[in-house]
């Protein structure tokens, strides 16, 4: 959803919709309303109520977004551990460029 939302800014929800039809077209209208005023409930999205459609908006930032969800889900999940996050990440679903794109990312760290 975040991932509709972020390049369109401010949108209503029928627009978050068709963005996000490209990807599953058989997403539904009333799936996504719903999902986004959960959001907006959990303080993810903002909601502008002055127009008869609501607007929404991300609440941060896409990078601070991700900063925080990914620091939850690391003392939720991993109870702390970005050894033991990274290591479940390495073992399920991870491409061999992006494999690689990491072991440079880590060598290029050292120097």
């Amino acid at each position: 959803m975040l991932q509709a939302l972020w390049p369109l800014g401010a949108a209503i929800v029928k627009q978050v919709h068709e963005a996000m039809q490209l990807e599953r077209p058989d997403l539904a209208y009333g799936t996504v309303l719903r999902l986004m005023q959960i959001m907006h409930g959990k303080g993810l999205l903002i909601r502008d109520e002055s127009q008869r459609s609501h607007t929404y908006a991300p609440a941060q930032a896409k990078d601070a977004m991700q900063t925080n969800l990914l620091q939850d889900l690391l003392q939720r999940a991993f109870s702390g551990s970005a050894k033991a996050l990274m290591l479940a990440a390495l073992r399920n679903g991870i491409s061999k460029k992006e494999r690689e794109e990491i072991e440079q990312l880590l060598k290029d760290d050292k120097q």
